[in-house]
């Protein structure tokens, strides 16, 4: 019985050194591409390598070699997908799909955020991570391939340098709040900005909306004002 579970430990040892020099092996082969530009595609390739790995290394019931021809065969796959994307630019997007924009001029594309399955709130929070508050400020913003966002500020707000002209360097009134999100008032919000619901419906007829349904998203600027972005119905029916 002892001579058994030594022989299987010593069996473990080489079968778990081997897998890991055939996978750094392997790794270098593919390239940086499976760290540096994680996309959907790479990303679930780079678990199915670890899986198949832990398998020959951990699992005694599963033949050394089967694991090993799994492994090689997988990132042949891979290398091969790779080959083709970079041939092809069809091929390329079927497998990675493309850069989506999801703001353009300062308007949030609702449709567009719906097709990524991306929210307001990881929208928003994607921007805070780039130290961008206000929606109202950008360009374009791009939704990656890698689940990353890409931002183009408008010209008047991206970053000075001393020989611009000396700015206003006074404290913002208000953070750049959301009060109204999907056609519902964020009441908590509101409350926190030391505001009302009038305030806000009033400043939504001041440009000429009359219901807080047709509002997709609503922000609370630093000047106090109010921006605004509607839903795509209200939008294309608007005159």
């Amino acid at each position: 019985m002892e001579s058994f579970i030594h022989a299987n430990f010593w069996e473990m040892i080489l079968r778990t050194t081997l897998s890991f020099f055939i996978l750094l092996i392997l790794a270098r082969i593919l390239g940086k591409k499976q760290l540096g530009q994680l996309t959907f595609f790479h990303y679930i390739t780079g678990i199915t390598f670890g899986s198949i790995a832990s398998e020959i290394a951990s699992q005694e019931e599963t033949p050394f070699l089967d694991g090993v021809i799994s492994l090689v065969w997988w990132s042949a796959l891979t290398y091969l997908m790779t080959i083709i994307t970079i041939k092809s630019k069809k091929a390329r997007v079927l497998i990675d799909d493309k850069p989506t924009i999801v703001v353009q001029n300062g308007l949030i594309l609702e449709s567009a955020l719906r097709k990524n399955r991306l929210h307001m709130d990881e929208l928003t929070m994607m921007l805070r991570e780039q130290a961008i508050f206000s929606v109202q400020d950008i360009q374009y913003a791009l939704l990656e391939t890698n689940g990353k966002l890409s931002v183009l500020q408008k010209t008047s707000e991206q970053v000075a340098t001393k020989q611009d002209v000396k700015a206003d360097v006074s404290p913002p009134t208000y953070l750049p709040t959301e009060v109204v999100s999907d056609g519902q008032l964020i009441k908590e919000n509101i409350v926190e900005l030391e505001l009302t619901e009038d305030w806000v419906m009033k400043k939504l007829k001041k440009q000429n909306v009359h219901s807080v349904e047709d509002v997709f998203f609503a922000q609370v600027q630093t000047n106090g004002s109010l921006y605004i972005s509607l839903k795509d119905k209200a939008r294309h029916s608007s005159p």
